[in-house]
């Protein structure tokens, strides 16, 4: 997924693919502790799509926060 494709989600849909990531994430864990994985360097790419991911929540949070913030600042 492309950070464009990821910019576009809804905050909802955002803490989904998270939550799907981390499953991800959990299980090609423990299949790497117990056998050699197909593709090891997956393990990295979910690991910074969840990075990715929740650094595109977080500006969301603060752009939603900035605005009520702006608000209230006018308001003083």
């Amino acid at each position: 997924m492309k950070v464009e494709e990821m910019r576009g989600l809804s905050d909802a849909e955002l803490r989904a693919r998270i939550g799907e990531l981390e499953e991800e994430r959990f299980r090609l864990g423990f299949r790497s502790a117990t056998e050699a994985l197909e593709d090891p360097l997956r393990l990295r790419f979910v690991r910074r799509d969840i990075a990715r991911l929740r650094t595109i929540l977080s500006e969301n949070e603060q752009a939603a926060q900035g605005g009520q913030q702006g608000t209230r600042r006018a308001a003083r």
